[in-house]
């Protein structure tokens, strides 16, 4: 037996520790909880609040109470939209809901991918906890026990106007609970009668106001958000990492973020891109401080004319880098703020108030504020893209490279035999420029194409859930332009000396080159891309280099 195997055996026994509980219903939901939820659902289980239960039943007595009265309830005891006139007797309530779903079930395009689904559920789950919509306890927990067991709807994502919610893509997540439709579980598709009856649980009849409940508000678009804004976090780190690299890659002038300069601007996001970068930057023998620009040069003296051998100043995509990716890092706290408000909220139609004893009308599935968020989020991302793609596009070319090769080709390349054969970087600059293209060109804002809808009764609609998923697609693009980006960028620190690089940018370098080899020749770059582009979206890209920061 070895030594190490003897300590652990003469360790106690510990017991393997429960998986991390997710409380819904509390009002203390984040967009953090959500990613990081979707993104690993088997790491953790989502528990319903107990004052949410006593809630929720509460606000489902109150219900029966005023159907009993036969008074007009919307979605309840009226038809709904335009046909809220269309007035019925309680007895068919139950009826209404099934109908309502599926009539709603002519969603299309592609289906919403597993952490879009994970973050839906777990966001209506906290919407319905929070006691407002009159649904029973126990669809909220078979909705949280699906969520728990990996039951996933397949769910198409188009077909939403973000007003009366995500209507379409919604009623997918109710059927699903109804014992009805296609789901995604244990790794294959299958009926979702038969994924509920592999893990013990029994479908729901949706009673009076339930299946309204559960699709009329903003948790898919909400969904697509919150994953967006995470994943946009990690690339303002990358766009930081990727301009300290390219400042190296081209000699550039640190001094352009020296805290002087940003103290004298001082949006917050600003202040910290620029930081980040000089951090980064720490011990650079290839970026340069102000003063050794100045030393680099010869001094004008008595002549009237000097042509300086060494630019004073860097081109905008290096200079202004903080200043771009700063718009980022400060759209993102208000919003990340609106977010937060918006998957802690009963965005659903009508609400019922147990301390006033009334049903209350109105639009709170209107997704107006995720709408403008995601437009407004998207033209950030993208315009990080265009900086990424605009240093590359010096880094490759040899009239504005100081002293690379054309295109990073390997410099040993240089015998007779191969000479004139290699491209290098070349394909990677013209794929990175499409991708930049595509990026920009989503960033119209969704919200600006509301139209009637409905019989005029949705005359004006949020296009939220399309602002969103716009989003999701611009952060997409931008993290494969910024793989590109950094295998071009760490060619280049190949051939000025990767050794020369400063303390966080050496920790970039490492990790790519553990993943990605110098290019010594012409080959096939897209698993580079692949690689990289991991790399960024787990996170371990960041973590490598700016921990500390």
């Amino acid at each position: 037996m070895t030594q190490q195997a003897e300590d652990q055996d003469a360790k106690p026994a510990t017991a393997i520790a429960p998986p991390e509980q997710l409380v819904v219903g509390s009002d203390t939901l984040t967009v953090e909880d959500v990613a990081r939820h979707a993104r690993d659902g088997h790491e953790a289980r989502a528990t319903l609040d107990a004052a949410a239960v006593a809630r929720m039943d509460d606000a489902v007595a109150l219900k029966h109470r005023l159907i009993a009265t036969r008074q007009p309830i919307y979605g309840v005891t009226t038809g709904f939209g335009d046909s809220c006139i269309r007035q019925i007797s309680p007895d068919k309530a139950a009826r209404l809901q099934r109908n309502l779903v599926t009539y709603h079930l002519n969603g299309s395009g592609p289906p919403a991918a597993p952490d879009v689904v994970r973050a839906t559920m777990l966001i209506r789950a906290n919407c319905l906890a929070r006691g407002y919509s009159s649904v029973r306890p126990a669809v909220v927990e078979l909705l949280l026990s699906c969520l728990n067991a990996d039951i996933l709807p397949v769910i198409p994502e188009r077909g939403s106007v973000g007003a009366s919610g995500d209507l379409v893509p919604l009623c997918y997540v109710a059927n699903m609970l109804t014992g009805d439709g296609q789901v995604h579980f244990r790794g294959e598709l299958c009926p979702a009668s038969r994924a509920l009856a592999d893990v013990g649980l029994e479908p729901v009849a949706l009673e009076a106001k339930e299946a309204l409940a559960l699709i009329n508000g903003t948790s898919f678009m909400s969904g697509f958000a919150a994953l967006a804004i995470e994943a946009s976090r990690e690339l303002a780190a990358v766009a930081d990492i990727c301009t300290a690299l390219a400042a190296e890659a081209l000699l550039g002038n640190r001094g352009h973020f020296d805290p002087v300069i940003h103290e004298q601007k001082p949006h917050p996001g600003q202040v910290r891109s620029a930081a980040r970068i000089r951090f980064l930057l720490a011990g650079s023998q290839l970026s340069q401080d102000h003063p050794q620009v100045l030393q680099a040069n010869p001094e004008i003296g008595d002549r009237g004319y000097l042509h300086l051998t060494h630019a004073i100043q860097d081109r905008y995509s290096l200079r202004c880098a903080p200043h771009v990716t700063g718009v980022l890092l400060d759209t993102l706290e208000w919003v990340t703020d609106w977010l937060n408000t918006e998957i802690n909220s009963t965005n659903d139609n009508p609400l019922f108030d147990v301390d006033s004893q009334n049903v209350y009308s109105g639009g709170n599935f209107y997704g107006g504020h995720v709408g403008q968020a995601m437009d407004a989020l998207k033209v950030a991302v993208a315009s990080i893209g265009d900086l990424l793609d605009r240093q590359l596009a010096l880094v490759v070319d040899e009239k504005f490279n100081h002293g690379l090769t054309p295109n990073l080709v390997d410099r040993h390349a240089d015998d007779d035999q191969e000479m004139g054969l290699h491209h290098g970087f070349k394909g990677m600059q013209i794929a990175c420029s499409a991708l930049t293209a595509e990026a920009l060109k989503l960033g119209t804002p969704a919200t600006a194409f509301s139209r009637s809808t409905e019989a005029h009764n949705q005359d004006k609609v949020s296009m939220g859930t399309i602002a969103a998923r716009d989003a999701r697609d611009v952060v997409d693009l931008v993290r494969h332009i910024a793989a590109i980006h950094l295998s071009a960028l760490c060619q280049a620190a190949d051939l000025r000396g990767a050794d020369r690089l400063g303390r966080g940018t050496a920790a970039a370098y490492r990790l790519v080159r553990k993943h990605v080899a110098f290019a010594d020749s012409d080959r096939r770059m897209d698993s580079d891309i692949a690689v990289l582009t991991e790399l960024i979206r787990s996170g371990e890209l960041r973590r490598s280099c700016l921990e500390e920061a």
